[in-house]
């Protein structure tokens, strides 16, 4: 099954799409900036993830995510219909193999907006995808985005700075890294990076690394 996910997933074969994933700690911008690439690449489609959390009111079941009680979640994670699947703040988040096989049959680009821990078993599975890491300018302005929500309790607030910093350690296992200090910029790189003009973002940069080095200090 494996090494049928890798030959079918590895790479753009010319008429299948290309799968990237893009990964950030909570308050990093990750899902403003992926509307806006997919906004200016129309070839760029999202996949709809699963989740047991509850659904919110500005949500729409199908369209942000695919609603599923736990019991309906561990059968399907049973019959192995997902390619990924994560536990994030008490809930689970997972990607549907076959929503996924039917994108790229269209010759679509996939986005996959998933944690870092998705992000490790579905490079695992495909390791011919792009892979993104998306920061924050700093620490400090993480925190004022997630304050500047007003819809968390402060003891969540902490939670999640708590694992924004888990999140962040992880950043050098990521083929591109993009630092979310101009939204404009930010997406301007992001952009680059699916045209295959992004090596300045490569995590391999030198420079670079000495800069998120000295953001996560």
């Amino acid at each position: 099954m494996l090494g049928w996910l890798r030959k079918l997933f590895g790479g753009n074969s010319g008429r299948d799409g290309r799968l990237w994933i893009i990964s950030a700690p909570s308050g990093a911008g990750k899902t403003s900036l992926v509307r806006e690439l997919c906004r200016r690449q129309p070839d760029l489609e999202m996949s709809v993830s699963y989740t047991t959390r509850q659904r919110r009111p500005n949500e729409k079941d199908g369209h942000d995510y695919h609603f599923v009680d736990r019991q309906a979640f561990d059968r399907m994670v049973a019959d192995g219909a997902f390619l990924e699947h994560a536990e994030v703040f008490g809930n689970f988040y997972a990607t549907g193999r076959a929503d996924v096989q039917a994108i790229l049959g269209q010759g679509r680009n996939v986005i996959l907006e998933i944690d870092w821990q998705g992000a490790r078993q579905a490079r695992a599975a495909m390791p011919g995808a792009g892979s993104i890491f998306i920061l924050p300018p700093s620490f400090a302005e993480l925190e004022r985005r997630l304050r500047g929500r007003g819809s968390d309790s402060e003891e969540v607030i902490q939670r999640r700075l708590a694992e924004a910093r888990d999140d962040m350690s992880h950043w050098h296992e990521f083929s591109y890294v993009v630092i979310n200090d101009d939204f404009s910029a930010a997406a301007d790189a992001l952009e680059a990076i699916l045209a295959r003009r992004g090596e300045a973002c490569r995590t391999t940069d030198p420079g670079l690394r000495e800069k998120v080095t000295g953001l996560l200090a």
